[in-house]
């Protein structure tokens, strides 16, 4: 019934001329066929839309059937008998239709799907997309860059793979996705590199497949993970990717080292300068990706000027790595930390100069880190963060490092973070006492860094507990000073600051202790059979209680030797002086 049906409204048309089909035809033509798809006769169908004399019905009405022969190619068992009928009709609608009606038609198709159809509907419309777009005469650009748009939109909903174990599953189908998009777009690449003309047309082609290239340098490569590089690097489909789309950056004329050398300059040497201020945050996240691409995993690195200087790659990787570090996902800052080591590994200990603390980068990427090590819930990367904070400080020369710790003690809000850059200050003074002296780390510089170090944030009221690895470290600090630099020396100050430094931290820190113990000792003896802690059994509750007056006790009896050690140190000199 549907065959004849359609062959009606077909013999019917065949009479009129092209500009005489009515909107009641195209109606009763797509119903027709769509009721013969259903009913199983494709055969019959394939062999309608054959006849030559159906061909300028086929070219203005056949467009409708694309959508319904889709989804029985989508819907239908993989071992239909039919199928290559579906796909002989797909082959010839594509050939013989309207293409401009067509690509609206296969972009719909691309746009419908959701979860792992998605991947699906591309794979098998790519090839009939760009058969389309080749046949189009005029606005070529502003096809490609629509498809391309609506093929990334749909990509991007796809998870990416982060195990070796996930890319070579390839669930949702996005690494098959990728490599089938590279062949997509590569004629179109090939059109710009053999347009010699320069055309006004050839630079809107050139400024879609850039617009593309950025934004999948943002999706999937942005937090895409690659296999290791050996032998198997050359089956992981999104490091082929990623090269493919360096690689059309080049060949359409806009070199890696061009755009990344250039990108965040007042004056630009590339071009494009509407886009980049419209989608200025989507370009910084495609051009950390980029630098993560070239400086860590390897691309197209040999691209590289050769006499680049270590420091000048680190300053412009910097706010790249700024990038990075601000993201909260796992895969995307965890890039942030090999970039900032790739870069931090060319450059030889305390050789990087104060000055380039005042590029703003500088001093917020080590605040980045100090996000990563407090705030990240993996171990292995706040470690690895620990240890790019510490690479970094390093390679500062000894005016830098002053400055870092300023920063850092002024701004990291972390007792444990504070613990650390004492720690470092520490080391600093010891280089300059027993090897090179350094006006940074002795006499009054240090006494200004020493006023951030040894003093209590709120005085005696101070939180013990929660500021106890800085007390420790303070305390550290201060009897090493104490029995490294003798009051007639008084290389780092030390001496004639002592007053200050009893009344801002250790007669603070006495009230404190004593407080504190008071205060956890009768917490103690009032906790059997309360719950003061919320959710934590009474037991539990006595095992902190024990554990925090055993952090008192520590403190304590640091406190009592680094006074006993003032003292032995200053009645010694006294004694000195009237001998």
């Amino acid at each position: 019934m549907a065959v004849e049906e359609l062959q009606s409204v077909v013999k019917r048309c065949q009479i009129l001329e092209e500009q005489d089909f009515k909107e009641e035809d195209f109606g009763l033509f797509q119903l027709a066929g769509q009721r013969c798809i259903d009913e199983g006769h494709i055969d019959q169908l394939l062999e309608i839309i054959q006849n030559e004399k159906n061909k300028v019905i086929i070219k203005n009405m056949g467009w409708n059937l694309v959508g319904p022969v889709v989804r029985c190619l989508l819907w239908n068992d993989k071992e239909d008998d039919k199928r290559k009928y579906y796909f002989l009709v797909l082959d010839l609608l594509v050939k013989l239709c309207n293409p401009k009606e067509l690509l609206l038609g296969l972009l719909e198709l691309i746009e419908e799907p959701s979860g792992k159809q998605i991947s699906q509907i591309i794979l098998l419309l790519l090839q009939p997309l760009q058969t389309v777009i080749q046949k189009l005469r005029n606005n070529k650009a502003y096809s490609v860059g629509l498809a391309l748009s609506t093929l990334w939109s749909q990509l991007s909903l796809l998870p990416v793979p982060y195990s070796k174990e996930q890319i070579q599953a390839d669930n949702y189908g996005l690494c098959q996705c990728c490599k089938a998009l590279i062949q997509f777009t590569k004629p179109f690449v090939e059109d710009v590199i053999d347009n010699k003309e320069n055309s006004l047309e050839n630079e809107k082609l050139k400024d879609e497949i850039l617009k593309f290239c950025f934004k999948s340098l943002k999706c999937p490569l942005l937090t895409a993970q690659f296999l290791e590089q050996s032998e198997e690097a050359g089956d992981d489909p999104l490091r082929y990717f990623a090269s493919e789309i360096i690689g059309f950056l080049s060949a359409i004329g806009h070199p890696f080292p061009k755009i990344i050398f250039n990108h965040g300059r007042k004056k630009k040497t590339w071009d494009y300068l509407e886009f980049e201020e419209e989608e200025d945050k989507q370009l910084s996240d495609s051009m950390a990706s980029l630098a993560y691409l070239v400086f860590v995993q390897g691309i197209s690195i040999d691209q590289l000027p050769m006499v680049l200087s270590p420091s000048y790659l680190l300053q412009f990787n910097m706010g790249h790595i700024e990038v990075l570090l601000q993201r909260t996902e796992e895969s995307i800052f965890s890039k942030g930390l090999d970039l900032l080591e790739n870069g931090l590994l060319r450059i030889e200990d305390n050789s990087l100069f104060h000055q380039y603390l005042e590029i703003k980068s500088f001093l917020t990427v080590p605040q980045g880190l100090v996000k990563v090590m407090t705030l990240c819930p993996i171990e292995t990367l706040r470690k690895k963060g620990l240890a790019m904070l510490q690479l970094y400080i390093n390679k500062l020369d000894p005016q830098g490092k002053y400055t870092l710790f300023r920063c850092l003690l002024n701004t990291s809000n972390h007792s444990g973070v504070e613990a650390f850059i004492i720690q470092n200050i520490k080391n600093q003074i010891d280089i300059s006492l027993k090897r090179t002296y350094n006006k940074w780390f002795t006499g009054p510089q240090l006494i200004s860094l020493l006023d951030l170090v040894l003093f209590l944030p709120e005085g005696a009221e101070t939180d013990l507990l929660q500021n106890s690895d800085r007390i420790m470290a303070s305390l550290n600090l201060l009897r090493y000073l104490v029995i490294k630099d003798n009051e007639n020396d008084n290389q780092t100050g030390l001496w004639t600051e002592l007053e200050k430094i009893e009344n801002n931290f250790l007669k603070p820190l006495h009230t404190g202790l004593n407080m504190s113990k008071a205060h956890y000792e009768a917490e103690i003896k009032n906790s059997q059979g309360r719950e003061d802690i919320p959710n934590m059994p009474p037991e539990m509750q006595l095992k902190v209680l024990h554990s925090a007056l055993f952090t008192f006790d520590l403190i304590e009896s640091v406190l009592a030797r680094v006074e006993e050690l003032i003292e032995i140190k200053t009645k010694s000199t006294s004694e000195e002086n009237m001998g």
